[in-house]
Protein backbone atom coordinates (compact mmCIF):
# COMPACT_ATOMS: atom_id res chain seq x y z
CA UNK A 1 0.00 0.00 0.00
CA UNK A 2 2.99 2.41 0.82
CA UNK A 3 4.13 1.99 -2.77
CA UNK A 4 0.76 2.64 -4.48
CA UNK A 5 0.45 6.00 -2.11
CA UNK A 6 4.02 6.83 -3.32
CA UNK A 7 2.84 6.93 -6.73
CA UNK A 8 -0.69 8.58 -6.08
CA UNK A 9 1.45 11.82 -3.86
CA UNK A 10 3.86 11.70 -7.03
CA UNK A 11 1.41 12.23 -9.29
CA UNK A 12 -0.17 14.56 -7.01
CA UNK A 13 2.37 16.55 -6.96
CA UNK A 14 3.12 16.69 -10.86
CA UNK A 15 -0.57 17.87 -11.12
CA UNK A 16 -1.14 19.96 -9.13
CA UNK A 17 2.77 22.17 -9.11
CA UNK A 18 2.07 23.09 -12.45
CA UNK A 19 -1.69 24.03 -12.34
CA UNK A 20 -2.62 26.91 -10.45
CA UNK A 21 -4.29 24.76 -8.26
CA UNK A 22 -1.88 24.79 -5.34
CA UNK A 23 0.75 21.58 -4.75
CA UNK A 24 0.86 22.43 -1.33
CA UNK A 25 -2.91 22.00 -0.54
CA UNK A 26 -3.35 18.80 -2.58
CA UNK A 27 -0.27 16.82 -1.01
CA UNK A 28 -1.40 17.90 2.21
CA UNK A 29 -4.91 17.32 2.39
CA UNK A 30 -5.20 14.35 0.50
CA UNK A 31 -3.89 11.95 3.14
CA UNK A 32 -6.20 14.45 5.45
CA UNK A 33 -9.75 13.15 3.54
CA UNK A 34 -8.54 9.68 3.31
CA UNK A 35 -7.52 9.86 7.08
CA UNK A 36 -4.08 8.82 7.07
CA UNK A 37 -2.55 10.84 10.35
CA UNK A 38 0.05 12.88 8.68
CA UNK A 39 1.24 13.37 4.72
CA UNK A 40 3.79 10.94 4.39
CA UNK A 41 2.31 8.20 7.39
CA UNK A 42 2.94 5.56 5.01
CA UNK A 43 6.48 6.39 5.43
CA UNK A 44 9.01 4.87 8.16
CA UNK A 45 9.92 7.78 10.10
CA UNK A 46 10.23 11.85 9.87
CA UNK A 47 13.17 11.56 7.82
CA UNK A 48 11.88 9.33 5.22
CA UNK A 49 9.32 11.52 5.13
CA UNK A 50 11.70 14.77 4.57
CA UNK A 51 13.42 12.85 1.47
CA UNK A 52 10.24 11.47 0.32
CA UNK A 53 9.06 15.20 -0.09
CA UNK A 54 12.69 15.87 -1.93
CA UNK A 55 12.22 13.02 -4.40
CA UNK A 56 8.73 14.65 -5.25
CA UNK A 57 10.01 18.06 -5.66
CA UNK A 58 13.53 16.74 -7.67
CA UNK A 59 10.93 14.68 -9.94
CA UNK A 60 9.52 18.13 -10.94
CA UNK A 61 12.74 19.76 -10.86
CA UNK A 62 13.90 17.65 -13.87
CA UNK A 63 10.87 17.91 -15.03
CA UNK A 64 11.44 21.58 -16.15
CA UNK A 65 14.06 21.04 -17.95
CA UNK A 66 12.55 18.12 -19.95
CA UNK A 67 9.47 20.11 -20.76
CA UNK A 68 11.33 22.79 -21.37
CA UNK A 69 14.27 21.54 -23.47
CA UNK A 70 14.73 23.10 -26.25
CA UNK A 71 13.98 26.46 -24.40
CA UNK A 72 16.69 26.22 -21.95
CA UNK A 73 19.27 25.35 -24.26
CA UNK A 74 18.67 28.27 -26.61
CA UNK A 75 18.91 30.25 -23.35
CA UNK A 76 22.21 28.22 -21.97
CA UNK A 77 23.95 28.20 -25.69
CA UNK A 78 23.16 32.26 -25.51
CA UNK A 79 24.30 33.16 -22.50
CA UNK A 80 27.68 31.40 -23.14
CA UNK A 81 27.81 33.53 -26.34
CA UNK A 82 26.89 36.30 -24.14
CA UNK A 83 23.97 37.18 -26.02
CA UNK A 84 22.38 40.67 -24.20
CA UNK A 85 18.41 39.41 -24.56
CA UNK A 86 19.88 36.10 -22.77
CA UNK A 87 22.03 37.40 -20.12
CA UNK A 88 19.12 39.82 -18.86
CA UNK A 89 16.67 36.57 -19.16
CA UNK A 90 18.89 34.98 -16.55
CA UNK A 91 18.78 37.91 -14.39
CA UNK A 92 15.01 38.18 -14.48
CA UNK A 93 14.82 34.19 -13.63
CA UNK A 94 17.03 35.26 -10.69
CA UNK A 95 15.56 37.59 -9.46
CA UNK A 96 12.18 36.41 -9.03
CA UNK A 97 13.69 33.48 -7.19
CA UNK A 98 15.23 35.89 -4.35
CA UNK A 99 12.07 37.01 -2.48
CA UNK A 100 10.57 33.36 -2.53
CA UNK A 101 13.92 31.79 -1.51
CA UNK A 102 14.50 34.60 1.45
CA UNK A 103 10.73 33.87 3.04
CA UNK A 104 10.86 30.16 1.92
CA UNK A 105 14.34 29.63 4.29
CA UNK A 106 12.61 32.15 7.01
CA UNK A 107 9.41 30.28 7.75
CA UNK A 108 10.37 26.75 6.64
CA UNK A 109 9.13 25.74 9.47
CA UNK A 110 6.17 27.56 10.06
CA UNK A 111 4.92 26.73 6.34
CA UNK A 112 5.27 22.91 6.78
CA UNK A 113 3.05 23.53 10.49
CA UNK A 114 0.21 25.65 9.17
CA UNK A 115 0.34 23.61 6.07
CA UNK A 116 -0.55 20.28 7.75
CA UNK A 117 -3.87 19.30 9.57
CA UNK A 118 -1.93 17.22 11.64
CA UNK A 119 -0.13 19.65 13.18
CA UNK A 120 -2.16 22.92 12.97
CA UNK A 121 -6.06 22.23 13.56
CA UNK A 122 -6.96 25.38 11.47
CA UNK A 123 -5.15 23.74 8.60
CA UNK A 124 -7.69 22.74 5.80
CA UNK A 125 -9.89 26.24 6.54
CA UNK A 126 -6.75 28.18 5.72
CA UNK A 127 -6.10 25.90 2.46
CA UNK A 128 -9.81 26.29 1.85
CA UNK A 129 -10.17 30.03 2.02
CA UNK A 130 -6.97 30.55 -0.02
CA UNK A 131 -7.97 28.48 -2.92
CA UNK A 132 -11.64 30.08 -2.99
CA UNK A 133 -9.98 33.62 -2.46
CA UNK A 134 -7.05 33.39 -4.88
CA UNK A 135 -8.86 31.52 -7.31
CA UNK A 136 -11.11 34.29 -8.30
CA UNK A 137 -8.06 36.52 -7.99
CA UNK A 138 -6.68 34.92 -10.61
CA UNK A 139 -9.84 34.60 -12.88
CA UNK A 140 -10.28 38.66 -12.29
CA UNK A 141 -6.67 39.53 -13.47
CA UNK A 142 -6.65 37.43 -16.02
CA UNK A 143 -10.23 38.41 -17.24
CA UNK A 144 -10.05 42.18 -17.05
CA UNK A 145 -6.61 42.50 -18.05
CA UNK A 146 -6.80 43.47 -21.98
CA UNK A 147 -2.67 43.57 -22.52
CA UNK A 148 -0.97 40.01 -24.29
CA UNK A 149 2.21 40.50 -24.49
CA UNK A 150 4.69 37.95 -25.54
CA UNK A 151 7.64 36.55 -23.15
CA UNK A 152 10.29 38.92 -24.69
CA UNK A 153 8.43 41.70 -22.97
CA UNK A 154 9.47 40.55 -19.68
CA UNK A 155 11.05 43.11 -17.45
CA UNK A 156 12.98 43.83 -14.30
CA UNK A 157 9.57 45.65 -12.97
CA UNK A 158 7.47 42.39 -14.00
CA UNK A 159 10.46 39.85 -12.42
CA UNK A 160 10.41 41.52 -9.49
CA UNK A 161 6.75 41.44 -9.16
CA UNK A 162 6.54 38.18 -10.56
CA UNK A 163 9.21 37.17 -7.89
CA UNK A 164 7.13 39.24 -4.98
CA UNK A 165 3.76 37.07 -5.81
CA UNK A 166 5.96 33.41 -5.88
CA UNK A 167 6.53 34.58 -1.99
CA UNK A 168 3.13 34.69 -1.25
CA UNK A 169 2.46 31.77 -2.53
CA UNK A 170 4.29 30.22 0.46
CA UNK A 171 0.67 30.42 2.61
CA UNK A 172 -0.99 27.10 1.77
CA UNK A 173 -3.34 27.24 -0.86
CA UNK A 174 -2.44 30.01 -2.87
CA UNK A 175 -0.51 28.24 -5.41
CA UNK A 176 2.75 29.04 -6.65
CA UNK A 177 1.78 28.70 -10.45
CA UNK A 178 -1.27 30.40 -9.15
CA UNK A 179 0.46 33.47 -7.60
CA UNK A 180 3.12 34.15 -10.25
CA UNK A 181 0.43 33.68 -13.44
CA UNK A 182 -1.97 36.43 -11.50
CA UNK A 183 0.86 38.45 -10.97
CA UNK A 184 1.92 38.08 -14.91
CA UNK A 185 -1.05 38.64 -16.12
CA UNK A 186 -1.44 41.76 -13.73
CA UNK A 187 1.64 43.29 -15.55
CA UNK A 188 0.22 42.59 -19.35
CA UNK A 189 1.63 39.64 -20.51
CA UNK A 190 -0.05 36.75 -22.12
CA UNK A 191 -1.32 33.22 -20.88
CA UNK A 192 1.42 32.00 -22.90
CA UNK A 193 4.14 33.75 -21.63
CA UNK A 194 3.15 33.81 -17.98
CA UNK A 195 2.68 29.97 -17.91
CA UNK A 196 6.33 29.33 -19.71
CA UNK A 197 7.70 31.82 -17.19
CA UNK A 198 6.17 30.81 -14.28
CA UNK A 199 7.10 27.22 -15.73
CA UNK A 200 10.66 28.41 -16.44
CA UNK A 201 11.02 30.54 -12.94
CA UNK A 202 9.93 27.07 -10.72
CA UNK A 203 13.46 25.90 -11.59
CA UNK A 204 15.48 27.47 -9.08
CA UNK A 205 12.78 27.75 -6.29
CA UNK A 206 11.79 24.30 -6.13
CA UNK A 207 15.32 22.81 -6.74
CA UNK A 208 16.18 25.02 -4.33
CA UNK A 209 13.98 24.14 -2.14
CA UNK A 210 14.93 20.21 -2.58
CA UNK A 211 18.52 21.16 -1.62
CA UNK A 212 17.88 22.90 1.29
CA UNK A 213 16.28 20.09 2.62
CA UNK A 214 18.89 18.05 2.17
CA UNK A 215 20.86 19.51 5.01
CA UNK A 216 18.37 17.42 7.46
CA UNK A 217 18.11 14.06 5.58
CA UNK A 218 20.90 11.30 5.60
CA UNK A 219 22.46 10.10 2.98
CA UNK A 220 20.73 6.81 3.63
CA UNK A 221 17.51 7.95 3.25
CA UNK A 222 17.50 8.56 -0.31
CA UNK A 223 16.62 6.16 -3.19
CA UNK A 224 14.11 3.90 -1.37
CA UNK A 225 11.56 2.03 -3.80
CA UNK A 226 9.03 4.80 -2.02
CA UNK A 227 11.66 7.59 -3.27
CA UNK A 228 12.58 6.68 -6.51
CA UNK A 229 8.76 5.70 -7.12
CA UNK A 230 7.06 9.40 -6.12
CA UNK A 231 10.52 10.84 -8.03
CA UNK A 232 9.63 8.70 -11.01
CA UNK A 233 5.73 9.45 -11.19
CA UNK A 234 6.52 13.33 -9.99
CA UNK A 235 8.82 13.73 -12.76
CA UNK A 236 5.99 11.97 -15.63
CA UNK A 237 3.21 14.27 -14.20
CA UNK A 238 4.73 17.46 -14.02
CA UNK A 239 6.42 17.09 -18.08
CA UNK A 240 3.41 16.14 -18.86
CA UNK A 241 1.09 18.72 -17.65
CA UNK A 242 3.54 21.47 -18.23
CA UNK A 243 2.57 20.69 -21.75
CA UNK A 244 -0.51 20.33 -21.45
CA UNK A 245 -0.74 23.69 -19.90
CA UNK A 246 1.07 25.33 -22.59
CA UNK A 247 -1.04 24.11 -25.34
CA UNK A 248 -4.44 24.84 -22.93
CA UNK A 249 -3.93 28.60 -22.41
CA UNK A 250 -3.19 29.37 -26.16
CA UNK A 251 -6.88 28.47 -26.56
CA UNK A 252 -8.57 28.81 -22.72
CA UNK A 253 -8.89 31.25 -20.07
CA UNK A 254 -7.84 30.64 -16.43
CA UNK A 255 -11.71 30.12 -15.77
CA UNK A 256 -11.55 26.46 -15.38
CA UNK A 257 -9.08 26.55 -12.53
CA UNK A 258 -11.00 28.77 -10.84
CA UNK A 259 -14.04 26.94 -10.31
CA UNK A 260 -12.19 24.31 -9.63
CA UNK A 261 -10.41 25.34 -6.49
CA UNK A 262 -14.10 27.37 -5.31
CA UNK A 263 -15.30 23.79 -5.77
CA UNK A 264 -12.55 22.21 -4.06
CA UNK A 265 -11.97 24.74 -1.22
CA UNK A 266 -15.70 24.78 -0.66
CA UNK A 267 -15.63 20.99 0.29
CA UNK A 268 -12.35 21.08 2.09
CA UNK A 269 -14.42 23.84 4.74
CA UNK A 270 -17.20 21.77 4.43
CA UNK A 271 -15.51 18.16 5.72
CA UNK A 272 -13.70 20.68 7.91
CA UNK A 273 -16.91 21.54 9.44
CA UNK A 274 -18.38 18.51 9.40
CA UNK A 275 -15.23 16.93 11.31
CA UNK A 276 -14.77 19.13 13.80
Amino acid sequence: MGHLWAAILGIVQGVAEFLPISSTAHLKLVPWVFGIQGSYAFLANAQAAQAFDIALHAGSAVAILIALWSDWRKLVTDAVARHRPALRFVGFLLLTSVPGAIFGVLLDKKIEIYSSPADFHWAPLVVGLALILFGVLLWAVDHYTTRAQPLEKMNWLRALLIGLAQAVALIPGVSRSGATMTAGRATGLSREAVAKYSFMAALPIIAGAALFGLKDVPLSTLFSPDWVIGFVASLASSALLMRWMLAYVKRHSFAVFMWYRIALGVAVIALFLVRG
